[in-house]
């Protein structure tokens, strides 16, 4: 097959299908999505691949075929990771047979997470092992060699690349070639599978001995390198060696210690890198992973080479590495002048990039949730308690409808805390259809067994649509292209055991507004299921305009909405036709109807 230029998350795909993959399972997560959907697309038939309801059910359906022997994939993002840690923390004890790679996309920065986890540490937590990949093709490559490791221990295996791996772009040589590989099936051991007390402490002193052994086996492991010599070194891994490469170039008279293994640590390998040495920094993302290893290495081995990073303030302890902020720490730790800041090409010195807030998309209908709760619960004393997904935006001015975020399904639980803790105030809990199934469900059954008094507002836009519109329960598809049943909302929440369930079209803003009044007043758990697609998805047919003539200049329509489409032109509100969709809220909105669909165009 001819060189292509591929994403990163499409590389790992490609040496997914190729180290023959037999089960893919996972949750869309940026910065992870694109490799179950690039399998998904490249699927010959022989691959399972499902979008499963959160983390934890693709983990742990993604064990139950390397019980059997087949090769596993499981994918998600850093902060999926804690709601698979459960089986995750088991998994370990208790091995693989069929090769599994647990791969985790970190997102420093965050770029779009709540938060900047580093999955190295659930490596060492759950004993595990973790490659790191630098590049693109060394993804290809890598994801390969992680599944011959998990088979030739017999545990499940991490995989950890950051944001700019998954979206960064290489050319790469694929190969059409497919490893076929015999699933052997499950064989009944209950000594083996059935994880009881007594066989965890065993397994775990087994597990112990294993991981020596593997670190071992990591000093020769062909990503794990040391180049170049002298009195100072630098150990880095990921992204983060790419930049250092960048910086420190051809020099010889630096030590590089490139990382592939966190964990376990090449301890043989790190000492080979610290002879010679006086001092060492450590270039990492995202926490002192490494710095802390190579300090534990030189206590141990009584090497009195002094080290520097994240903890000696010699490297950005937060958000996201760069060539340039590379270049700065390798500068104030060789003493030297920072040669990058001065080229021509470095991002120093430039000017800021102007600020560009993500909102709501223009006719987006969570817009007119928000904006019919926000009409209807006005003058009374309100708790809104939003969560993961396109509708956190609804935080945004003018609508500011979010009160608190934490994570996935948080938003209906938290309500419960509000109701209980301030029951004269009205407790919301906002929640997608895509969050429902994964993480939902949960908070709406302890609402109802616990006798809260909360509404919950679930906005069905009949796709998973932060992520890139994935199909999930509600949608009536699958990633293997199967048209199934839908999984019903509505018929969910009252077979939980909620009475009042209404239906309405937020777009209908009139009738969503007394929805809302009516609904709120009922005592217990109740919920208001607004149901309109994404604007991505299915487009109205006409857009808006105003009439000059009648606009009376009282900017309402951009005060109360904040969509933007509606821009100010010479002093008046205007609607920016390339934008528009046509939802029509802005028309309930104008007080003097000088907004409609009357000439507009289709």
């Amino acid at each position: 097959m001819p060189e292509q230029l591929v994403m990163g998350n499409e590389a790992i795909a490609f040496g997914a299908i190729k180290a023959g993959v037999k089960m893919v399972a996972g949750y869309p997560g940026t910065p992870s999505t694109e490799v179950l959907e690039t399998i998904a697309k490249n699927n010959n038939g022989n691959i399972h691949v499902e979008w499963s309801i959160n983390e934890k059910a693709a983990l742990e359906v993604g064990a139950g075929a390397a019980y059997a022997g087949a090769r596993t994939l499981v994918t998600m993002k850093q902060v999926g990771l804690n709601v698979a840690s459960d089986p995750l923390m088991s998994l370990n004890y208790v091995g693989v047979k069929g090769g599994m790679v647990i791969l985790v996309a970190d997102d420093p920065g965050p770029i779009s997470s709540q938060t900047e986890q580093d999955t190295r540490h659930y490596a060492k937590f759950a004993k595990m092992m973790v490659f790191d990949p630098s590049s693109p093709k060394e993804a290809y490559e890598m994801i390969q060699d992680a599944f011959e490791y998990s088979e030739k221990y017999g545990e499940p295996v991490f995989m950890r690349p950051t944001t700019r791996i998954c979206h960064g772009y290489q050319t790469i040589e694929l190969s059409n070639e497919i490893e076929e590989r015999t699933v052997e099936g499950f064989v009944k051991d209950s000594d083996r599978w059935v994880i009881f007390p007594k066989l965890s402490y065993n397994n775990h002193i087994k597990l112990e001995k294993k991981l020596v052994e593997i670190s071992e086996d990591l000093n020769t492991y062909r990503f794990n390198t040391v180049t170049g010599r002298g009195t100072k070194g630098i150990i880095t891994s990921g992204v983060s060696y790419e930049y250092v490469k960048e910086v420190v170039g051809d020099r010889e008279d630096i030590k590089v210690f490139k990382v592939a293994t966190a964990n376990p640590f090449p301890e043989k390998l790190a000492l080979e890198f610290l002879e010679g040495l006086d001092a060492v920094l450590a270039v990492e993302e995202l926490d002192p992973v490494l710095e802390r290893e190579i300090t534990y290495v030189c206590g141990k081995y009584n090497v009195n080479a002094k080290v520097y990073g994240k903890l000696t303030g010699h490297v950005v302890n937060a958000g996201e590495l760069s060539a340039d902020k590379a270049a700065e720490s390798i500068a104030l730790f060789l003493g030297e002048e920072n040669k990058f800041a001065a080229d021509e090409t470095s991002a120093v010195g430039a000017p800021e990039l102007p600020a560009r807030p993500p909102v709501l998309c223009p006719g987006c209908p969570h817009r007119a949730s928000f904006y019919a709760v926000k009409l209807a619960m006005k003058g009374k004393k309100t708790r809104y308690c939003g969560d993961i997904g396109c509708y956190t935006l609804g935080n945004a001015m003018p609508l500011d409808m979010v009160d608190t975020c934490l994570c996935m399904g948080a938003g209906l639980t938290m309500a419960q805390g509000f109701a209980h803790a301030e029951p004269d105030v009205y407790s919301f809990g906002f929640i997608g259809d895509s969050t429902f199934f994964a993480s939902g469900m949960t908070g709406v059954v302890n609402a109802v067994y616990n006798q809260a008094n909360i509404t919950i507002v679930l906005l069905d836009n009949s796709t998973t649509a932060m992520t890139g519109h994935q199909p999930h329960p509600g949608t009536g598809r699958t990633m293997m292209g199967d048209v199934v049943n839908c999984v019903d909302p509505e018929m969910i929440l009252k077979g939980m055991g909620v009475k009042t369930v209404v239906t309405a079209d937020p777009l209908d803003l009139e009738n969503a507004v007394e929805v809302v009044k009516k609904t709120a007043e009922k005592k217990g758990v109740k919920a208001i299921i607004f149901k309109s697609p994404c604007i991505a998805v299915s487009k109205p047919a006409q857009r808006e305009v105003i009439d000059e003539d009648k606009c009376i200049n009282c900017k309402k329509c951009i005060k109360e909405l904040g969509c933007p489409a509606i821009v100010l032109k010479d002093g008046k509100a205007f609607i920016e036709k390339s934008m528009c969709f046509g939802c029509s809220v802005c028309e309930t909105v104008c007080p003097v109807q000088a907004i409609s669909k009357a000439g507009g165009d289709k």
